[in-house]
């Protein structure tokens, strides 16, 4: 059996590791083996992928793993579909809106392909492939065993393309949305000057977060993968929109991920020093914003 994928990013990655057995082959494409060719292809060739130069070199692979950034997972399949044997299999891993994965569902089966929704739901390490995910489309209930045999730890959450992403996207506004409120309060804390009295009321009216731990991951999360996630939350408004609910939270939500994401802080010592340095390159930034 071969498995493509298209997208090599964290994601693709780790499914491969997880993944990576006897009786397993390996294909990757990615569109940065344009503009970062040197850095991608050493991680597909230290992982055992082959390197497509093309994507249609993804033609021969059984199954296809989509994992983009959330803003390309339609365009990114676009250019796919051309080479889709019949009966080859896309699995959408994408965290997008119902409406996203309807529309490359229909595209890539109107190309004689089958699509499968699958929807992540957790961070993908340490668990890798066997992180749990839920299913959705067509082919889901034939290819749950095949998955269950290769360490998948998944459920199907209906037969058409988007219920999947469904449950995700209305998770993500609860999950990533407390990421944000969680960063935002200690940054304004920090500006303020009651930093230790905000840390010690939060921690003492919800002890079971397990403060600062808590809020030193998702500082961590936010400065290390924002931009992703605000991405995924500009979905989640989308999902939100389509179901005739507001989706300004889920936009605001993505912003504030964005303006984290860009800090890239990295590691730090401790909480108050990661709260610190955000505070400061957001309020750069800021000046900078105001200046212009």
């Amino acid at each position: 059996m071969k498995i493509g994928f298209l997208g090599y990013g964290e994601a693709a990655r780790a499914f491969h590791e997880g993944l990576a057995r006897p009786g397993l082959s390996f294909v990757a494409y990615d569109v940065l083996l344009a503009s970062d060719g040197t850095a991608m292809r050493e991680a597909m060739r230290m992982r055992g992928a082959g390197i497509c130069e093309t994507i249609a070199g993804l033609a021969d692979a059984d199954w296809v793993f989509s994992a983009v950034t959330a803003d390309q997972s339609l365009l990114a399949v676009e250019p796919l579909l051309p080479h889709l044997r019949q009966g080859q299999v896309v699995i959408d891993i994408n965290s997008v809106s119902p409406g996203r994965k309807r529309e490359t569902a229909a595209a890539i089966e109107a190309a004689g392909g089958e699509y499968l929704d699958m929807a992540v739901m957790a961070p993908v390490h340490p668990r890798k492939h066997q992180t749990p995910v839920l299913l959705a489309g067509g082919p889901a209930e034939r290819l749950l065993p095949e998955l269950f045999r290769l360490g998948f730890s998944g459920e199907i959450a209906g037969t058409v393309p988007g219920a999947a992403t469904a449950i995700k996207m209305v998770r993500s506004l609860f999950v990533k949305g407390l990421e944000a409120i969680t960063a935002e309060a200690l940054l304004a804390a920090k500006a303020s000057g009651c930093y230790d009295e905000i840390l010690s009321s939060l921690s003492g009216s919800f002890p079971g977060l397990n403060w600062p731990q808590f809020a030193e991951y998702q500082m961590e999360r936010t400065t290390r993968h924002g931009r992703r996630r605000a991405a995924e939350m500009r979905e989640s408004a989308a999902t939100l929109e389509a179901l005739g609910l507001r989706g300004g939270l889920a936009a605001e939500i993505a912003e504030v991920q964005e303006r984290l994401g860009a800090c890239g802080v990295g590691q730090a010592s401790g909480l108050e020093e990661i709260v610190g340095r955000v505070l400061e390159l957001r309020l750069k930034a800021h000046r900078a914003e105001q200046a212009g």
